[in-house]
């Protein structure tokens, strides 16, 4: 084999290697003009995650949708990008906010580079569930939605609901429903539900009673009998004490009546201390 052809494939590696970091940058900086201009007039994008394959016209709402919305918010690389000849690899992670343990997608793009502009992305996605419990493995399974959402736009939703629930506290209400979420957040019930169901793995009631369990446990106090925790649960926005006895012994492995005794007992530990 000629010795120039390790020298041209080389050559080729940096020139990948600078269109990759000009993209990388323009995404960064969420400059959405200059991202589009680095596709190839005959680009093809493959999000198998949405099993959607977009062409030039139809990637400027695409990226529009999916630019990091504040400075600095930057996707989690869980590999160097790795680039030989005219494709680079890139892998990185999206950690969602919710769910009862640590979900997020991993992601990997595979991107060809022709004639310095980006001309084939196929991206993948894959839905992990951490370990909640030391010794336990992480469940991995491949992601398909057909909901119009990419994983970064999952990633911006469970953000969205959860900066939602922070802030207006709809949970207060005892009626409060998935139709009301929806209207309030701009979001379809569809999408919401998905991202509850399929990604989060949960029901919406169980992640608004665990929204509720939180807001009461940040405001109980040393001292407290069993009958103030109940009154404290209904102005939580529980509407019945089985519920909330399920929903408290399900998230902090304790009835109500142990839990006090603990916050008690360590309370007293620290005051002696």
């Amino acid at each position: 084999m000629p010795d120039d052809f390790f020298a041209d494939d080389t050559a080729q590696t940096e020139r990948t290697r600078d269109t990759i970091l000009r993209y990388h940058l323009s995404w960064k900086h969420r400059d959405l003009e200059a991202v589009l201009a680095l596709y190839h007039p005959d680009i093809e994008y493959n999000d198998f995650y949405q099993q959607r394959c977009m062409r030039l016209a139809e990637l400027r709402e695409y990226v529009e949708a999916n630019l990091p919305r504040r400075p600095g918010e930057l996707l989690e690389h869980v590999d160097r990008i790795r680039i030989d000849g005219h494709t680079a690899f890139i892998q990185y992670c999206t950690s969602l906010q919710g769910g009862e343990g640590l979900v997020s997608f991993r992601t990997g793009e595979a991107i060809t580079v022709r004639d310095g502009l980006i001309w084939r992305i196929n991206e993948y996605a894959t839905l992990v569930h951490e370990a909640r419990r030391s010794g336990e493995a992480a469940r991995m399974r491949p992601a398909i939605s057909r909901l119009g959402l990419s994983t970064r736009q999952l990633g911006q939703l469970a953000q969205d609901l959860q900066d939602y629930f922070q802030r207006s506290r709809p949970f207060l209400d005892p009626e409060l429903d998935l139709q009301q979420v929806a209207a309030a957040t701009g979001y379809s019930r569809n999408q919401i539900s998905h991202l509850l169901n399929q990604v989060l793995g949960e029901s919406f009631y169980r992640y608004v009673n665990r929204a509720r369990l939180q807001y009461l446990l940040d405001g109980l106090q040393t001292g407290s009998d069993l009958k103030r925790i109940d009154e404290l649960a209904f102005a939580a926005g529980f509407n019945s004490l089985s519920a909330f006895y399920n929903c408290f012994k399900r998230h902090t492995g304790l009835s109500p009546k142990a839990y006090l005794r603990e916050i008690s007992s360590r309370a007293r530990t620290q005051d002696s201390a």
